[in-house]
């Protein structure tokens, strides 16, 4: 089991963190991406200031950007990291792409599926003639023609996606590199999450294995006495994920939960969470949930844990530390690298 984490260098402490994990031998420092700072830019910082991990957004929003800026800073990223950066891509979800870029959600699905081909079109060093219903390289009727990138070519550049749809899931297995996984428990996921990869891999001629999986946990090891609570406290944290990260008739982590089995429990934390009770709504998301899709409690628990994610095929876990402090993130950083180590 491959450990990696999130990490967030635009402060001392947040740097760190980051070049401390780096030499602790972490697989991957991740960055995030949704309406503050980008994914992008800390991982350039981070590429001349580490030397083991691998580099990944997590993720790079599609409609933020061009497929053509899209792979000329995945081209930079690999040259300045020398080889270490994942383009992780995912389409976000209306609320943003349309309120925050200003960018119609249309067509998510076609899109990415165009996205991808123009970048690896850029990267084989070919020119940038594309004909496809989202994307027309050059743009028809105008003066532009078909060029090849100015920086040397080919650059292999792994593109992972972030995906819970089943069609984008499907997508994931036929054309990416990689998963980046959300919403995951390992007793109920394999059918609803996983399956669907596999499907799509098959499409395309491939296996399962050739993907790299990843999935996003945070840690908090504990004494066995403190495990109900600490599962509450994850949980209650899902209320805005299920309440406000997505409209009314987009929200792609609750239908993920909900096709799980928590259809009911997740449409009583919506409504709460709409009407304003955000303590209620909290209250309501089962502690199932939260003890379900973290590391959670004593370190052989963790270790149960880490054996249920592989089992379920994961191979890289995008770890968040909690702690109060950078010191004490690290030491639990210290003792999960030990037992997926085992």
């Amino acid at each position: 089991m491959r450990i990696g984490i999130n990490v967030a260098p635009h402060t001392p402490e947040g740097l760190r963190l980051a070049l401390e994990a780096d030499a602790m031998g972490v697989d991957s420092l991740w960055t995030a991406e949704a309406w503050g700072y980008d994914a992008l830019t800390p991982l350039a910082m981070l590429a001349g200031r580490t030397r083991r991990a691998r580099l990944i957004s997590g993720i790079a929003q599609l409609g933020a950007r061009t497929p053509a800026m899209l792979a000329m800073s995945a081209m930079s990223m690999q040259e300045l990291s020398q080889g270490r950066f994942v383009l992780g891509l995912g389409v976000s979800g209306p609320q943003v792409i349309e309120g925050w870029h200003g960018v119609p959600f249309s067509r998510p699905l076609q899109r990415t599926r165009e996205t991808i081909e123009i970048i690896r079109l850029i990267c084989r060093g070919e020119r940038s003639v594309y004909e496809g219903q989202s994307y027309q390289l050059p743009l028809p009727g105008g003066e532009g023609k078909g060029i090849r990138s100015m920086a040397p070519t080919p650059v292999h550049v792994p593109i992972w996606l972030a995906a819970l749809g089943p069609a984008n899931l499907r997508l994931t297995g036929e054309l990416a590199d990689g998963w980046i996984g959300n919403s995951f428990m390992p007793g109920t996921a394999g059918e609803v999450l996983v399956a669907p990869i596999a499907e799509g891999a098959t499409k395309s001629g491939r296996a399962l294995e050739d993907l790299e999986l990843a999935v996003a946990v945070s840690l908090e090891l504990g004494e066995e006495s403190q495990v109900d609570a600490l599962a509450r406290k994850h949980a209650g944290g899902y209320a805005f994920t299920f309440g406000a990260m997505g409209s009314s008739r987009t929200n792609f982590y609750s239908a993920a939960f909900e096709r799980q089995g928590f259809s009911e429990q997740i449409a009583r934390v919506h409504d709460l969470w709409q009407a304003g009770d955000r303590e209620g709504a909290a209250a309501a998301v089962p502690a199932e949930i939260g003890l379900g899709t973290n590391l959670i409690g004593t370190e052989q628990m963790v270790a149960d844990q880490l054996a249920a994610y592989a089992a379920a095929g994961v191979g890289l876990l995008r770890v968040t530390l909690v702690g109060d402090s950078t010191d004490q993130q690290l030491r639990a950083l210290e003792r999960l690298l030990e037992l997926a180590a085992r």
